[in-house]
């Protein structure tokens, strides 16, 4: 095999790795064995140093091999050294891999918080309703007759202010009023603010 008509093993010797990227710009697959075969342990270090696993590292050294492949003709010399490219590439795609799993772990952080089943003591939750329902029963029964009535029928029957009109056999105005009235006594008696 001949790379730039020299055999590849005299030619691999003397090619720099700016010569060689021109080479796999141009789609010499030799070149791109020779230059993998150069640069590929300084490549796969920095991509563990960054990733610190194993499995990932190979998978972007992978990864940024397959797009020196695809884009060696954006290689300028004039920007800077083939090795300063290939390494700024291979720190690109090792944090892209990094703000990824970063992202995945958050997402599914988030997913677990959300199906997570929280605990609750369903005697302190009983205890507290008992309590709660007592506080209303006294409530009630500061209201006058016609207010108890009237909040009875809205709140625990279901009743709709027309309904209660028929049923009480008295105007809907007047059902609206002694509901209204009730539930400012209520809302008095039971402390809440608005």
């Amino acid at each position: 095999m001949r790379l730039g008509g020299v055999p590849v093993a005299d030619a691999a010797q003397d090619l720099s790795i700016e010569s060689l990227l021109r080479a796999v710009a141009d789609g010499d697959r030799a070149a791109f064995a020779e230059l993998y075969d150069r640069i590929s342990p300084r490549v796969m270090g920095l991509v563990t140093r960054l990733l610190r696993d194993r499995a990932q590292s190979e998978e972007v050294t992978q990864e940024v091999f397959l797009e020196i492949w695809q884009q060696a003709t954006r290689f300028d010399a004039n920007r800077g050294s083939g090795m300063a490219w290939v390494l700024t590439m291979t720190h690109r795609r090792a944090v892209d891999r990094i703000r990824a799993s970063q992202k995945s772990h958050e997402r599914d952080l988030r997913i677990g918080i959300r199906d997570m089943e929280l605990d609750f003591d369903g005697v302190v939750e009983t205890v507290e309703i008992r309590v709660e329902n007592e506080r209303v029963k006294r409530a009630m029964s500061r209201l006058t007759p016609v207010q108890r009535e009237a909040v009875i029928l809205a709140y625990y029957g279901g009743y709709s202010h027309s309904e209660m009109a028929e049923i009480l056999a008295i105007p809907l105005g007047t059902v609206k009023t002694r509901l209204r009235d009730g539930m400012i006594r209520l809302r008095d008696e039971l402390g809440v603010t608005s």
